[in-house]
């Protein structure tokens, strides 16, 4: 399978922050952002498959700075990395002040997402050729990112053997 540039995976998304996704500190709703994060994410990861994608896992959301109801929000993802048929999408948030121009990066997440077929079994995707320094950067630290999820997911089941089921009030 022939390798992708990560740019043919880019996508960009860009809104207002309007008072309804304000939350009490008058600033950006955190969960507003995380689901445009994931909206983002997956249609990078398919655009690089082709295919249906899943969210596998999210590593992190690293909220850097508050983004204000004057500010846009500019969502931006590609593909940085892939395994056999999963593939780490890093994206990055930059909100932009309308009023002065101020750009800052105000977020960074990185998500996995599983390549399926129509039996939703997950399928080989072609691999990665990172270009620019920033691609190249997010790229060599690919594996352990990769190895830490992998411990993370581990911990995550043994934790979900030990925790119960059962209704609080039972």
């Amino acid at each position: 399978m022939e390798k992708k540039a990560v740019k043919d995976s880019r996508v960009v998304k860009t809104s207002m922050v309007l008072p309804p996704d304000t939350n009490q500190h008058g600033t950006m709703f955190g969960g507003k952002l995380m689901a445009y994060i994931d909206d983002v994410a997956a249609l990078s990861a398919t655009r690089h498959a082709r295919v249906p994608v899943v969210t596998a896992s999210t590593d992190s959301v690293d909220f850097l700075y508050p983004i204000n109801p004057s500010d846009s929000v500019c969502v931006e993802s590609f593909v940085i990395s892939t395994g056999t048929s999963s593939m780490e999408v890093f994206v990055k948030i930059i909100s932009e002040d309308l009023y002065t121009g101020e750009r800052r990066i105000a977020a960074t997440a990185f998500l996995t997402f599983v390549a399926l077929d129509a039996n939703k079994k997950p399928v080989p995707v072609p691999g990665i050729l990172p270009e620019t320094e920033e691609e190249k950067k997010l790229h060599e630290r690919a594996a352990q990112r990769s190895q830490m999820r992998k411990m993370r997911r581990e911990e995550s089941r043994r934790l979900a053997e030990f925790l119960t089921t059962k209704k609080p009030w039972e």
